[in-house]
Formats: C-alpha cells, structure tokens, sequence
C-alpha cells in the first residue's frame, strides 16, 4: 500500500533522528517517494548528505538558499502524507502553539495531508502534563500519533518514550493507507458528550460525560475514509477540525440535529450521554435562595436511540451505548432490544479504568444476532478502533 505514495519525511532534533536513514531506504524500498525536511538541530544527529543519498532528493532545511526560496507551501501539498518521525518535544510544543519559526513548521501549518507524527523523547518528557497536553492538541487538529515503545533511552535509563522502530512506522503506514478507503462512501453520524437541561438560565441538570469516547470514534470513521458528522454536547474537548461538527447542549437539540441527519446517513453511533430528564418548567430567571427549599419536577426527555430506531430504514445501522452500574449485560440486552438497535456498546462504572472523563475504557459489544465480544481495559482511540472493527465484522458476516 505505499507503493507510488508520496511521503514528506520531516526530522527533527532528536537523538532517534540517526534512526531516519534506516527510515527512509525501508520507504523507498516500498516504493515510496520520500522528500525530507529537517531542522537545524537533526542535522547534529544525522547528515543531510546520507539522507539525500538514500532518498534520491535533495534534503531541504531552510526557507531560502541565496537567491531562492523554498516552496513550503508546494511541499505540503505535494504529499499524500506528511511524517514527522521523530518528533522532539520542542517541536511538539511549536506545533501545538502554531509557531513558525522553521521550515519544517512553515510546511506544516500549510500542509493539507494528514499529519502523522512519532514522538521520541526521555521518559520524564514523555509523561509530562505539558506533553500530554501538546499531544492531545495535536489530536484534536486531526493529526495521527504513532506511539514511542519502551526500552533504552539516551538517558541510560530505561522506559517509554523511544521512537518507535523503523519497521514499526512502515507498517503502521501501510495500514494507515490501506484504511484510508476502507469506509470511502459511508455516511456516518456520531454523537458524543452530555447535555444540559436548564434548571434556570443560570443552573443545569447534566452528567460527567467528557466526549472523549465518541471524540475518538469520529476520528477513527474519518481515518478510515467516512463521511461523518459529529453532533456533540457542550464539553471542554478539542473539536475535531477536519470533521464537520454540530454543537448542541439539551437533549432536545441532539434530537433534533439528529434527526435532521438521520435519514441520510448509512450508520449512526449514539455514544453521547444523554439526559433521561429534564425540568418541567425551567425558571426564566435565577430561582433565587430562600427560606424553603424549591422543589424541581422533572419529566422524561424523549428518547433518542428509540425513536431514531423506530425510524430506521433497511440498510441503515444504528450502534447504541449502555453504561451501568449494576446487571450491566441484562440492561444492555433490554436496550439493545427495545430501542431497535443492531449493537450495544457497554461499559460499566465498575470496571477500573473505565466510565466518564478516562482516556480509557472497557467495553463488551452486544449485536442483534447474538453475537458478544468482551475487550480488556485499552485507551479510548484503540477501543474506538475495536468497535469500528466488531461494526465492520458484523456487516460483512
């Protein structure tokens, strides 16, 4: 699947850069058309001269050279992908803040390929709240994170944070291209986060839902070639900028965003947590304190998954969530059954490492046939990868 595939090989000052040459002769061995940017600092660690001799192009690292200027902006659209391998923490963080102060950076902000990116740094780096949180805003911009494995670091120390190896980013491509098109012409619906039923205009009924879980499925569906629209609740993550986004905060927008789009998407995958009651009769204006205590009725909010599954039309798949307490595969099998549902992802609050605001979850998926497949404890973008692969199984079977 790399064959004839242009590849833009940005480096960066990291030890783990003498690791690009081996890199990039396995590229071009696929049959890849490798062009390379780096930056001032990987030239410390590997030689432009090597990795122009093993690429067969010139290697480029500034944004002029006398009298001519570099195209950054031809570059980034020249490549079916770009892979920053290894990627350092300084230029985590510039990427993260939008900094362009080289050209590697320049390519970048103006590149309109996927970005993939493979961290290498110490442990310590690694672990750090800082990094953490560079990487999640790069995820949040659409762009893919090969993780670093654990062994021997520059340090002497031993942990994660090393680059992962040649061989290993060869084939995490070759599978990233070969996914590209696997959903190339579905229509798939997403929704994610809570809602927020108003007490007054000041106070909301709500949960701890954080996105996250559906976050990571509307990436997956769009890594993969689908068209997808994101219905999300208010929630404080990262919207996903190359996937066409609805905000919505009560119960009664999601439904009707929902609805609105039902009927002409193939899949719809309600993960959202939304709210079973809402106030009756929301106060125009702050309910302010007083001597007794006010009491608020609530009423049933409508029923999202159930009436969209009483609406379905053959051919079309509806993938509901159940996240229990207590007898969750009885609740998840009544559900999956009453709202007309295909499949049920369930996780329960009981599992450790599972349940609201986690980059984590657990989960057993239920389908209509019968059909039960239990996953251990993973992060919340392989659990999104493992249902997109149990929808796929179950249409294909």
């Amino acid at each position: 699947m790399i064959e004839r595939k242009k590849i833009l090989l940005g480096i960066t000052g990291s030890i783990a850069a003498y690791k690009t040459a081996n890199l990039v002769r396995l590229l071009v061995k696929a049959g890849a058309d490798v062009k390379i940017v780096m930056t001032a600092p990987a030239a410390d660690f590997v030689t432009p001269l090597t990795l122009s001799t093993v690429s067969k192009n010139e290697v480029l690292s500034n944004l002029s050279l006398g009298s001519s200027w570099t195209n950054h902006v031809a570059l980034g659209r020249w490549a079916d992908v770009m892979l920053i391998a290894p990627l350092s923490c300084n230029t985590l963080a510039k990427m993260s803040a939008g900094l362009c102060d080289n050209l590697l950076m320049a390519v970048y902000l103006s590149a309109t390929c996927p970005v993939i990116v493979a961290p290498a740094m110490d442990e310590d780096m690694w672990k750090h709240p800082t990094t953490k949180r560079n990487l999640r805003t790069l995820e949040g911009f659409g762009n893919r994170i090969i993780p670093p494995g654990s062994g021997e670091l520059a340090s002497g120390l031993f942990g994660e944070g090393r680059m992962a190896e040649p061989e290993a980013i060869v084939h995490w491509l070759t599978v990233f291209f070969a996914k590209q098109t696997q959903l190339k012409g579905k229509r798939v619906l997403v929704t994610a986060g809570p809602t927020q039923e108003a007490i007054d205009p000041v106070r909301y009924i709500s949960n701890y839902s954080s996105g996250k879980m559906g976050i990571a499925i509307a990436r997956e569906l769009e890594q993969r070639g689908a068209e997808v629209k994101l219905i999300l609740g208010p929630v404080t993550e990262h919207a996903l900028t190359n996937i066409e986004t609805q905000h919505v905060k009560s119960a009664r927008e999601m439904l009707e965003a929902c609805t609105a789009s039902f009927t002409n998407c193939d899949w719809l995958i309600m993960s959202a947590a939304v709210a079973d009651y809402k106030p009756a009769n929301p106060a125009d204006q702050k309910i302010k304190k007083k001597e007794t205590v006010p009491s608020i009725i609530l009423e049933e909010t409508q029923d999202i998954l159930a009436t969209l599954g009483a609406q379905k039309k053959p051919g079309q798949f509806l993938v509901g969530f159940a996240l229990e307490t207590e007898h969750g595969k009885e609740n998840a099998l009544k559900k999956l059954a009453s709202k007309n549902a295909d499949m049920i992802v369930l996780n329960s609050l009981q599992d450790k490492g599972a349940g609201f605001g986690l980059s984590t979850n657990k989960v057993t998926i239920f389908d209509k046939n019968g059909g039960e497949y239990f996953f251990e404890t993973k992060t919340k973008e392989a659990v999104a990868a493992d249902i997109i692969d149990t929808l796929i199984q179950f249409i294909h079977e």
